[in-house]
C-alpha cells in the first residue's frame, strides 16, 4: 500500500483507476449505476491511495448534511442542556448530529443566528421564548423545516412543543397559599412570552382568592438576577417569593442566606423547571417540574417527520408537576 503524507484527491483516485472524477464521486456516494467491475476498480484505487472522502462536500452534493441545528438563548442553563441531551440522543440513534447556537439572551440576534446555522444543517429546532412575534413568524416560514420549542403561537405553522407555565405558576402560588402565605413577591424574568405567561398564572390565582397581594420585583434569567433581587424582596415584606426559574431561585436563596434571612423559616422560595441541582441545594427547592429531556426527544420525532416529508405528530403542551420540597413552609407567627 502506498503511504502518503498528504490527503489524496478525488482526481488522483480517478487517474489511478482510469476513470473520470465524476465516476469516482458516484461510486463513493453509492450512486454509480455502471459496470460492477468499474466500481470495484475505483474502490480498490481508493483503498490503495488511502482516499478519505470530503464529507462536507459530499453533504452539499447530496443536498443533506445529516445534521440539525438547535438554537437556544443560553446553553449554560441546565434546562436547555437537558433538552439538548434528549434531542442529541434521539437524533444520534438515527445518524444525525446536532449543532448548537447560543444567542446569549439577546433575542434581537436570534433571527440572524438561526439563518446562519440553518445554512449548515438540514433543519432547525428553535428555542426562542423571547423572540419578537413577527420575527418568529418570518424565521419559521423561511428556515424550514423548523420545530418550535418552549413557545407556541397561532401564527406559526411549524410543530410546537411547549410548557404551560401559566398553570405551573398558578399551582406554585396555590401551594404557598395553602401553607398560609398571603403576601407574595414575584422575581420576574426577562421581558417576553415566558414572563408574561407566569404573570398570567399569578393573575389567575389572585382572581380566585381573597386577601392576597403579589408584588413584582425586576429580575432576569439567571442566578445573578436572583442575587440582585435580594434587597427588593426583603423590602417587600413578603413571606414567600416565586422566582422566574430555578436559576433565579438559587441566586435568591444564596443571597438571602448571606443576608441572614432563613429559608424557609423567614421566607419561602419557589422556582420553576426542576433542574437537577434543585433537589440537592440546601434547602431543596420547591419547584414546578418540566421533562426537558423528553421534550428534546419529542422534538426529534417531529423533526424526523418533517425531513422525511410525513405528517408530524400532534403539538404538545406539557403541564408542569408541582414538586414540594424543603424551601417552602408555613409562615412564622
Amino acid at each position: 500500500m502506498v503511504r502518503r503524507t498528504r490527503a489524496t484527491t478525488i482526481a488522483e483516485v480517478a487517474r489511478h483507476a482510469g476513470v473520470s472524477p465524476a465516476t469516482v464521486s458516484r461510486v463513493m456516494n453509492d450512486r454509480f449505476l455502471g459496470e460492477p467491475e468499474i466500481a470495484d476498480r475505483v474502490r480498490a484505487a481508493a483503498r490503495e491511495l488511502e482516499y478519505s472522502p470530503n464529507h462536507l462536500a459530499r453533504s452539499f452534493a447530496l443536498g443533506q448534511t445529516n445534521a440539525i441545528a438547535f438554537l437556544v438563548p443560553d446553553l449554560a442553563n441546565p434546562s436547555f442542556q437537558a433538552v439538548l441531551s434528549g434531542l442529541s440522543k434521539a437524533a444520534g440513534d438515527e445518524g444525525y448530529r446536532v449543532l448548537v447556537a447560543d444567542s446569549a439572551e439577546i433575542p434581537e440576534d436570534e433571527p440572524l443566528l438561526a439563518a446562519e446555522i440553518r445554512r449548515r444543517c438540514d433543519a432547525l429546532v428553535l428555542c426562542a421564548p423571547r423572540m419578537a412575534e413577527d420575527a418568529l413568524v418570518r424565521t419559521t416560514e423561511t428556515l424550514g423545516p423548523v420545530v418550535l420549542m418552549n413557545r407556541s403561537s397561532p401564527s406559526v405553522t411549524a410543530p410546537t412543543l411547549s410548557v404551560d407555565s401559566r398553570s405551573g405558576f398558578e399551582a406554585l402560588a396555590r401551594h404557598l397559599y395553602s401553607l398560609g402565605h398571603r403576601r407574595l413577591v414575584y422575581v420576574e424574568g426577562p421581558p417576553g412570552v415566558a414572563n408574561e405567561k407566569r404573570l398570567q398564572g399569578l393573575d389567575d390565582f389572585r382572581a380566585s382568592v381573597k386577601g392576597v397581594t403579589v408584588e413584582r420585583v425586576a429580575g432576569g434569567p439567571g442566578s445573578e438576577s436572583g442575587l440582585d433581587a435580594v434587597e427588593a424582596v426583603v423590602r417587600s415584606k413578603a413571606t414567600a417569593a416565586l422566582a422566574f426559574n430555578d436559576l433565579v431561585a438559587v441566586g435568591l436563596v444564596h443571597g438571602l442566606v448571606e443576608r441572614g434571612v432563613r429559608v424557609p423559616d423567614d421566607l419561602s422560595v419557589t422556582g420553576f423547571d426542576d433542574i437537577p441541582f434543585a433537589r440537592f441545594m440546601s434547602p431543596s427547592l420547591t419547584t414546578a417540574s418540566v421533562p426537558h429531556e423528553v421534550l428534546g426527544a419529542l422534538a426529534w420525532s417531529r423533526m424526523r417527520s418533517l425531513i422525511e416529508g410525513t405528517t408530524p405528530e400532534h403539538d404538545v403542551v406539557f403541564q408542569p408537576r408541582l414538586e414540594v420540597r424543603r424551601s417552602t413552609a408555613a409562615p412564622r407567627g
